[in-house]
């Protein structure tokens, strides 16, 4: 027992080695940027996917590398998911009101289905337009590595997803400010736009600062509730699942004789991020505590997403490129007509 687990740890050390030093890199070019631009446009964890990426290009890990590169992608991400349910407590979600409430939920789901659908329409396969789906309707490359592992979806896809997402989210972050000001939004409105569309949450702090303090409130209110909704459409995805085989080649009973047993519907990492939430809102997780598990949980992500772009070889990347970018904009033009048509109908003055 202890030898096969001292041999386990040997075959891991290498490819998570790698990783470390792939994340280390992501973290020091985020610190020029912020040094150089006076803030950080592309983030730490894309950066680590466009660098691992790179290398990938530029050599292939022989398969003492694998092991730990594996690991990184997969029981690291899950722990990350897991911590990530600390960020949000049901006081906060209460604070936002019900209607509020309801019409986040709703934006998500109704998004996640119409992104989907144009996936499908353009050529996507079908794991590839669910995770372009989540990626613009929750939370972009968090959405998106949460919800890969729970439908199996390829890391070719998985990279090319966040890839094109996050160049189209730095994108949303300078051009949305100029929109809100053109519509009029007040600012609990642009706020809540902002916060509807953007995908991470420090760019929508971004995004909502040029319309002041009641924008930046707002917006980081509605994130974190879209955040909320990776736990309940996760659960479903799981659920989903066998039915997303490549181009629908299954039939309803196939997939169904495929189910895994019901407690396997569920991963690990979906019931510990739930947990995590109720604990945050039990009052379970000392304060004090809420910064240090946040940063652990952005650390666990970056490491991820080094090992992802170890794996991809940006030349399958490429190909799905203009499809997927296709894709990614439409999804995202349809989730801000939803967002506004939204903002309009609540008395958020």
């Amino acid at each position: 027992m202890r030898g096969s687990l001292t041999a386990a740890v040997e075959r891991t050390l290498p490819g998570l080695a790698l990783c470390l030093g792939v994340t280390g890199a992501a973290f020091a070019l985020a610190r020029v940027e912020q040094r150089v631009f006076g803030s950080i446009w592309i983030e730490a964890l894309v950066l680590a996917i466009l660098i691992g990426t790179a290398i990938r290009t530029a050599w292939t890990p022989p398969a003492r590398w694998l092991s730990g590169i594996d690991f990184s992608a997969k029981y690291l991400l899950e722990i990350a998911v897991v911590l990530l349910g600390a960020s949000v407590s049901a006081a906060t979600i209460l604070a936002a009101g019900p209607a509020l409430l309801i019409g986040i939920a709703g934006v998500v789901f109704v998004a996640i289905g119409t992104s989907f659908t144009i996936g499908r329409l353009l050529g996507l396969p079908k794991r590839m337009a669910m995770l372009v789906a989540c990626g613009n309707s929750i939370c972009g490359n968090s959405a998106i590595a949460a919800v890969a592992p729970v439908i199996d979806a390829d890391s070719d896809d998985v990279a090319a997803a966040i890839a094109f997402t996050a160049v189209l989210g730095v994108g949303v972050v300078l051009g949305l400010p100029l929109l809100g000001l053109g519509l009029g939004l007040s600012g609990l409105q642009y706020g809540a736009f902002a916060g509807l569309t953007v995908y991470a949450v420090p760019q929508v702090i971004a995004a909502a600062a040029p319309m002041g303090t009641t924008a930046i409130q707002m917006g980081t209110l509605v994130k974190l509730v879209r955040v909320l909704m990776l736990g309940p459409v996760c659960v479903i995805l799981s659920i989903l699942a066998p039915r997303l085989g490549e181009d629908g080649a299954e039939s309803a009973a196939s997939a169904c004789s495929k189910r895994p047993p019901i407690h396997h519907l569920v991963p690990w990492f979906i019931l510990g991020f739930l947990a995590m939430v109720a604990a945050r809102s039990f009052g379970l997780i000392p304060p004090t505590a809420l910064a240090p598990v946040a940063s652990a949980a952005t650390l666990l992500t970056v490491v991820s997403m080094a090992a992802l772009g170890l794996g991809v070889d940006v030349r399958t990347v490429a190909k799905a490129g203009g499809r997927v970018t296709a894709a990614v904009v439409l999804s995202l033009l349809l989730l801000g007509a939803i967002s506004l048509t939204l903002i309009m109908m609540l008395p958020l003055g």
